[in-house]
């Protein structure tokens, strides 16, 4: 089973671009999204055989999510049931027989980390939300999560060492998560491996530096590591300052 998530940095400019092409390339069962920076209405997608679902910000041109999924799920749920956090369209919950499939856009801390607050405040309901839901059964979320967990994962990270996505605070929230039960991916195959980056900022031409960020993850239960296959970060897929990354698994739909 085939897994991508992708921070589009706005879906109606993707589309005039490459979206099309890299989700027919990628062939994903679940192709998940961040940034969609639209409202319902604004687009419509041609997706023969994904069933589509959104979740909108109440503010115009910020945020939102969505899933695109080959296999129909039990139920949606939007947000992570806290109303400070979920105005701004930033988790879609699909449930299956045998696990969760999450999207996330985590908030970015900001300039002078102004969100910082905020953002902390986030990861900690999320962490108990999908705390709970891994009690049940196995989760996995992905998407922009807006920290580089370790030194590996960033270019220089001694100059941003207190910029956002990179603050003592986020990633020692982050090590909670992974505490709490839930396994990095891509370290859980890669663990040493460096220069590996999923954003670029567009300044300083960055990107063809390779001066980027490892900021989108696949997180999912220990209990189905045993499951996983592999971990793919497709640096080479342009149409955004993030690029689309990659879980493999077993047939989790079997029981």
């Amino acid at each position: 089973m085939k897994f991508v998530s992708w921070n589009v940095n706005g879906l109606r400019a993707v589309l005039k671009k490459n979206f099309y092409d890299v989700v027919n390339d990628l062939d994903a069962d679940w192709f998940c999204i961040q940034e969609t920076k639209m409202q319902e209405g604004q687009a419509k997608l041609d997706l023969p055989g994904y069933h589509q679902y959104f979740n909108y910000a109440e503010r115009k041109g910020y945020s939102g999510t969505a899933i695109f999924t080959k296999h129909e799920p039990i139920s949606v749920h939007n947000g992570i049931d806290v109303p400070e956090y979920d105005t701004e369209g930033r988790v879609i919950t699909l449930e299956y027989p045998t696990f969760y499939m999450i999207t996330v856009y985590v908030p970015n801390s900001g300039g002078e980390l102004k969100r910082l607050e905020f953002r902390q405040g986030f990861d900690k309901a999320f962490r108990a939300y999908t705390s709970q839901l891994s009690a049940k059964k196995p989760v996995i979320y992905c998407g922009d999560l807006n920290v580089a967990h370790e030194e590996i994962d960033l270019k220089n990270p001694k100059t941003n060492h207190h910029s956002a996505g990179f603050t003592d605070e986020e990633r020692t929230d982050f090590t909670a998560q992974l505490d709490a039960g839930f396994t990095d991916t891509f370290r859980h195959f890669y663990p040493d491996r460096d220069g590996i980056y999923s954003w670029w900022s567009y300044r300083g031409a960055a990107r063809s530096r390779n001066a980027g960020w490892r900021i989108d993850y696949f997180v999912t239960s220990q209990a189905i590591d045993g499951q996983l296959q592999d971990a793919v970060i497709h640096d080479d897929i342009l149409g955004s300052d993030h690029c689309p990354v990659e879980l493999t698994t077993k047939n989790l739909l079997e029981d």
